[in-house]
């Protein structure tokens, strides 16, 4: 059996396109950074479940009566609503060509979410000197998951933070680095209002039971 040979005027067809392609700085697409946002709301919906139907079995341990401190919580989400209107301050600042300015309000939130932190790692650390450790109860299992949780991503959002300050000193507002402090504003509100919603839930309605 013999290969069939093309005339010398024809040429093989083309199955594969191998010219690589331009990739724009700035022209990827926010779909999957959409999509990572709403497997976080998966994750936050499941943990709010597991706290709303544990966060009533103390087993004869501490309520949250006996536990919460309002003021400092209070204290806490307003450290948290500053960031994000620090925030909003840096995303009008980029979008005026201020490069210096944008990075000051983002160091300026990332202050905020660090005292966010300090005082939530304050608070675990006095429940857990008392006594009140997630192997307690059920409910103080789900607490500390759930608020737990949110302060690991705050933890991841001011890294994150950090990073594109450092890039935006380098490059400067290009149109990548634009796209990136776009999508970092939506993580950062994003978190933002889960803890509103950890503020009512937890804090609030525990108060009240």
């Amino acid at each position: 059996m013999t290969a069939a040979v093309l005339p010398a005027d024809e040429t093989p067809p083309a199955f594969y396109d191998l010219d690589e392609h331009a990739h724009p700085q700035g022209h990827s697409t926010m779909l999957g950074f959409w999509i990572y946002l709403m497997s976080d709301c998966l994750i936050f919906a499941i943990l709010f479940a597991c706290y709303a139907v544990l966060g009533g079995n103390y087993a004869a341990g501490p309520a949250p009566k006996d536990l919460f401190d309002l003021k400092l919580i209070a204290l806490n989400t307003a450290m948290l609503l500053f960031s994000s209107l620090t925030y909003g301050l840096a995303m009008l600042s980029m979008q005026a060509n201020r490069l210096r300015a944008t990075q000051g309000w983002l160091l300026v939130t990332g202050a905020f979410g660090l005292a966010f932190l300090g005082i939530e790692l304050y608070e675990f650390h006095h429940l857990i000197e008392i006594g009140a450790t997630p192997q307690r109860s059920a409910f103080l299992s789900a607490f500390f998951t759930l608020v737990g949780t949110h302060g690991l991503h705050v933890t991841f959002g001011i890294i994150w933070l950090v990073t594109l300050v450092v890039q935006l000193g380098r490059h400067g507002l290009v149109a990548a680095n634009r796209r990136r402090v776009a999508c970092l504003s939506l993580f950062w509100h994003f978190l933002d209002v889960i803890w509103i919603g950890v503020f009512t839930f937890v804090y609030l309605m525990g108060m009240l039971r």
